[in-house]
């Protein structure tokens, strides 16, 4: 028995006084009332209307129950407004992943530009250089400096990100700059990543080239190995976004920019699900436009 529309039943027999015309507020046949009446009664173990061939009332049980199944319904319809009201404009909790760096520097002040457009939405942003599992861990949406390999995801590209090789100036005055990524065999760097691997890698006309530079110091952190760089250590290879603004201060230079790798998409990404809450498809929309036509 469907206890809900046997309900429903009850009380537009209730309200109608009549069997017939319950039937016709419900848009369903006669037998089906009758039915759903039978089934709640059985249900409940009580007797919930006076039945003769003239006429219908509310027993003593039935009299007792109808504002209990007002309640009810009045419930339901309330929880399907509030939703609907909210599948109509943001509200409610948006949990947000993205990069450390990455989403210290662009992507938290986009949220908070999201969040001064929607007073409703409650929003937690967790920055982690770890590849997040949305799913496992609750998260509604993901920034990713990656192609998406799991198929249980959807991805929108934002933009593109390089590759890119940075050495201070001092270091090129004082040793020259390479013109090809095999001159950097042996040559000093400094490393973000303790467990980054050995060797980088660049394209030169359609093949790949690897080198392995000569690792004099490594961290675990991208920042201390940036200004490592800056202070003349060596070469480092980081994201363009990390270095971009040391660039533009003159403390970095980047080399071997014809030899980069393809660039990275930088990608919004959320779980496959038709119907997604109005917060989270308003703030991929706001992503998309502020992300629009990066290209670092």
């Amino acid at each position: 028995m469907d206890r809900f529309k046997a309900m429903q039943t009850f009380v537009q027999i209730a309200d109608q006084g009549s069997l017939t015309r319950a039937a016709e507020a419900l848009g369903t046949s006669l037998p089906a009332v009758v039915r759903a009446l039978a089934a709640l009664e059985a249900h409940l173990g009580v007797r919930l209307f006076h039945r003769t061939t003239r006429r219908l009332s509310l027993t003593e049980e039935g009299r007792h129950y109808l504002p209990s199944a007002r309640e009810v319904l009045l419930a339901a319809d309330a929880a399907d407004l509030a939703l609907k009201a909210e599948a109509r404009e943001p509200a409610g909790q948006l949990t947000i992943t993205a990069p450390v760096l990455f989403g210290h520097m662009y992507v938290a002040p986009a949220i908070t530009r999201f969040m001064q457009r929607h007073d409703k939405v409650r929003c937690t942003v967790l920055l982690h250089d770890r590849t997040v599992n949305l799913l496992e861990e609750g998260i509604d949406v993901g920034i990713r400096i990656s192609p998406l390999a799991d198929s249980s995801l959807v991805a929108q590209t934002l933009g593109t990100i390089r590759r890119v090789v940075a050495v201070s100036p001092g270091y090129l005055a004082r040793h020259g700059t390479p013109q090809h990524p095999r001159d950097l065999h042996g040559a000093p760097c400094v490393r973000g990543r303790v467990d980054a691997p050995p060797q980088w890698v660049f394209h030169d006309r359609g093949k790949t080239v690897s080198v392995t530079p000569s690792c004099r110091l490594e961290f675990n952190h991208l920042a201390p190995a940036i200004e490592a760089c800056a202070a003349g250590m060596g070469f480092g290879t980081f994201f363009s976004y990390q270095v971009l603004p040391h660039v533009a201060q003159g403390r970095l230079k980047l080399v071997l920019e014809d030899f980069e790798p393809p660039p990275r998409p930088v990608s919004v990404i959320y779980p496959n699900a038709r119907l997604l809450p109005a917060r989270t498809r308003a703030f991929i929309d706001w992503m998309k436009t502020e992300f629009s036509g990066l290209r670092m």
